[in-house]
């Protein structure tokens, strides 16, 4: 994955109780089906989760964990030709995803579980450290900040120091300020105003706003399923504003929009 084109990494939750999908891949091969679906519509990364980290889920062994993703990314990593992701903050869940077939970690703990670092080290994939105030169950309880953007610098520079420290080498990390993780509305709208300033690290940008509550807030407390224009919108800006990768769930509406800015920006199709 490099910083060229914009990639679409398509979000696929094998969680019962996820804010926006929970419950619809909750079996194997509703799992792999999306995932193909999304390959087709012109996902560039599946991203696979077996955790819900929306605001107060509750928390998933590992071991279920590891029996919800593993089948699927074994399966998919010889039927599909597309980077798989595994999202997960748990070391053991990480390397039996990444010997499955997963070549990037997405952590929204940023690698600061006990072994974290060490066992992504270990395994040279990529990372994405996202950044996230306060814990699943306490994050969105009066999230404040000095200055949100230079906040999430700082914490991104000793995470960025960790993982050098550890033996990830730069060019291996992601960054991902977290939309609506230990943020208000007004938190996420300025991320996403100023998100150009996380360029600074010369590292590539991950941009997750898909269908969130900060979508449905600007549409008047809008219900997820409503969320998709909203959406997409949120994932053009964050491409202009140096997003070099968009998570999201409405794969080819997200790719038709970005093919619309590729071309009227002087791009030739292809």
């Amino acid at each position: 994955m490099s910083f060229k084109n914009p990639l679409i990494m398509g979000v696929l939750n094998i969680t019962p109780d996820s804010f926006f999908d929970g419950g619809q891949y909750f079996d194997t091969e509703l799992a792999i089906a999306s995932a193909k679906r999304m390959v087709a519509n012109g996902a560039d990364i599946i991203d696979v989760g077996g955790e819900s980290t929306r605001p107060n889920a509750q928390p998933v062994s590992e071991n279920d964990e590891i029996s919800r993703v593993i089948p699927v990314i074994k399966a998919l990593s010889t039927q599909i030709n597309v980077p798989i992701s595994i999202d997960t903050s748990e070391p053991q869940v990480m390397k039996l995803a990444v010997e499955a077939g997963a070549s990037v970690i997405n952590d929204v703990n940023a690698l600061q579980a006990e072994g974290a670092l060490k066992i992504a080290a270990l395994l040279k994939v990529d990372v994405c450290l996202m950044h996230r105030q306060g814990s699943t169950k306490t994050m969105q309880i009066d999230p404040t900040y000095d200055d949100v953007i230079e906040d999430i610098k700082r914490f991104f520079d000793q995470r960025i120091k960790a993982c050098e420290r550890a033996g990830i080498s730069k060019d291996k990390i992601i960054l991902d300020p977290g939309f609506g993780f230990g943020k208000t509305l007004e938190h996420n709208l300025e991320i996403l105003r100023r998100f150009d300033e996380f360029k600074s690290f010369n590292l590539r940008l991950l941009a997750g706003l898909s269908r969130k509550s900060m979508i449905g807030a600007v549409l008047n407390n809008r219900e997820a399923e409503g969320r998709i224009i909203g959406s997409v919108i949120g994932a053009i800006m964050a491409v202009q504003n140096g997003a070099n990768i968009v998570r999201v769930h409405d794969i080819l509406e997200t790719k038709d929009a970005l093919l619309m800015l590729k071309v009227t920006n002087g791009e030739k199709i292809g």
